[in-house]
């Protein structure tokens, strides 16, 4: 339980060095990785639906399916993020106006990946077999917090970028315009 712990912890910090270095920031993976608690609660539900049905234990191959999340839900907030900041910073548009443009861009895509992978993932929770009780608590884990974390980052991170996007992006053009001596 610790080293999965530990896994975790590594997961998440490894995910927001790889944001802070795409991003030239470390405000903007913050943002981001406020999804990542959406997923989980996502997770959680995900697994009470299926102990409705049949128990499930939580094993390490389920919280293996937390973990999993960490990767995939991050995904749906980097393409907001990255989209707004390709508006602000190449296309010259206002905060509020690159936000709402890159939400509606990137809705499309943000639920297409969510659906196939949802739809995909529902055989193993729902379907029995040889071999489906061992993957099951994964495959609801999976299924919840994509679920709950796609509509609900939709909803929370337009709302953070519009707070925080416009300080961020002034320090980020007067870094930018900075000329040191000798150049």
């Amino acid at each position: 339980w610790d080293l999965m712990r530990l896994n975790l912890l590594l997961a998440l910090f490894i995910v927001y060095l790889v944001m802070a270095v795409l991003f030239e920031s470390f405000l903007y993976p913050f943002i981001i990785l406020l999804s990542v608690p959406l997923a989980t609660a996502g997770g959680v539900v995900g697994l009470a639906l299926l102990n409705l049905i049949t128990f499930q234990p939580l094993d390490m191959l389920t919280l293996l399916g937390f973990i999993i999340l960490v990767g995939i839900v991050v995904n749906n907030a980097i393409l907001i993020v990255h989209q707004t900041l390709f508006h602000i910073r190449i296309e010259g548009m206002n905060v509020s106006e690159s936000i709402t443009e890159a939400t509606r861009n990137r809705i499309r895509p943000i639920f297409m990946s969510t659906l196939t992978s949802v739809f995909g993932m529902m055989p193993l929770v729902l379907f029995p077999g040889a071999g489906s009780e061992l993957y099951r608590g994964l495959g609801s884990v999976v299924v919840g917090g994509l679920a709950l974390s796609a509509m609900l980052t939709l909803i929370i991170i337009p709302p953070l970028l519009t707070v925080f996007a416009a300080a961020a992006e002034s320090v980020h053009f007067e870094d930018s315009n900075h000329v040191t001596p000798g150049e």
